[in-house]
């Protein structure tokens, strides 16, 4: 049966899936935008974590059925991931939704979406983060334009993209990292200094070794030989790890024979003081490159990408791995990639960014440029993006669209 339209007035009932923890945020942002303009006629379900249901997600499971990290956990919880998959499809279709929202999660949130639109046809659906078609697997886009109806992009090049690749229509709203810089740049760096005991007159440099375990278990021998060698430097460099809670015991054992063992630090609210402490960083690929950005650190990228992913990694067709980089259009930012990876190398650069260096000038103009970059077409990316979810579903979808 056709789903009616969505009328101003009437309530709105919005099916939303993300698959991680990551996406939940997103999508708690996003739906408080709906919760403010629309109060109790905001309906949802479906897929969330915590944040989701602080704003009203009657939920289908719990998001830690799904969100794990790892192939090797996707492996052991394969059965249950998939008859999840399934449920969510079951649930969509008995609570009618108006629209239905995926958000990041592709390998979870795409195959949801795919069977949606064969079960529901009339039913709008917008995808919140664009997989990485830029870099790998470009056919996906022109895949995604039967199944998703409009697309909410994070980074300002993507509507290029998949104009250029036949993906669905996009629009930029913004990274959700520019909502923060207010924040970031109002931290204060002396509280953090003084709790660690760091020396003002020797430089920080902070160490990313990557968030999930296989990649920590592949960057730390290099930077641990890099730490070696800056560790010579003078004045010797003081060091700092963000990480997470988890695996803070794990790393303080693997970094304690260090020459200089990095002092070790958890949340949010100290990664980001220690990224404006920071002289220099040298960091695995990933968002986290955009974060130091929106804090104004210079960086040095190293990545190793692992014997089962870099067979997929040759077909890449983006200029960059690094996000920063791609953002601003230009290699403002070094990045070394499997192969290239060496201690020396990697000391060199960082040390370069130590002292008044014209590579350090040129980063530091590279991130001054950045913010404008990523700015937001409204006020924020959870605006347009609420925006753009009521307008698909007040217009509805014809089946044959």
């Amino acid at each position: 049966m056709p789903i009616e339209r969505w009328r101003e007035g009437e309530s709105l009932r919005l099916f939303a899936v993300a698959g991680e923890h990551s996406g939940d945020r997103l999508g708690g942002k996003l739906l408080a935008v709906l919760r403010a303009r629309l109060g109790d006629q905001l309906i949802v379900g479906g897929v969330g974590g915590e944040d989701m249901l602080a704003q009203g997600l009657a939920p289908v499971f719990p998001l830690g059925d799904v969100a794990v990290m790892g192939l090797g956990d996707v492996v052991k919880r394969l059965p249950l991931i998939v008859r999840r998959l399934y449920q969510t499809v079951a649930a969509a279709r008995r609570f009618a939704p108006h629209a239905v929202l995926i958000i990041d999660s592709p390998d979870f949130t795409h195959p949801i979406a795919r069977r949606i639109r064969r079960q529901q046809p009339d039913t709008p659906i917008i995808d919140y983060v664009s997989p990485s078609v830029w870099a790998w697997r470009p056919s996906r886009a022109r895949k995604m334009a039967a199944y998703v109806d409009h697309l909410l992009a994070l980074l300002p090049f993507e509507p290029a993209v998949h104009a250029r690749l036949g993906g669905p229509p996009t629009t930029y709203v913004g990274h959700p990292i520019v909502e923060r810089l207010a924040w970031i740049r109002a931290l204060d760096t002396d509280e953090l200094a003084r709790r660690l005991g760091l020396a003002p007159n020797r430089p920080v440099v902070v160490l990313l070794p990557g968030s999930r375990r296989g990649v920590v278990g592949r960057m730390l021998p290099d930077i641990a030989a890099t730490v070696r060698l800056l560790a010579n430097r003078t004045p010797a460099p003081q060091f700092i790890m963000p990480t997470l809670e988890e695996r803070r015991a794990e790393l303080a054992g693997a970094t304690a024979s260090w020459p200089s063992p990095p002092h070790l630090v958890t949340g949010e609210a100290d990664k980001f003081t220690a990224f404006r402490l920071a002289r220099a960083a040298l960091a695995a690929s990933g968002t986290v490159t955009l974060e130091l950005a929106a804090a104004g650190a210079p960086m040095v990228v190293a990545y190793r990408i692992g014997p089962v992913a870099i067979q997929f990694f040759r077909f890449t067709t983006a200029p960059s791995i690094v996000l920063a980089n791609l953002v601003l259009g230009r290699n403002a930012f070094p990045e070394y990639l499997e192969a290239a990876v060496s201690p020396p190398v990697l000391a060199t650069r960082v040390s370069e960014l130590l002292d008044d260096t014209p590579a350090r000038a040129a980063q530091l103009q590279a991130l001054s440029e950045i913010p404008g970059k990523l700015a937001p077409p409204a006020s924020s990316p959870s605006e347009t993006g609420a925006g753009i979810v009521l307008g698909a579903a007040r217009r509805g979808r014809s089946p044959a669209a």
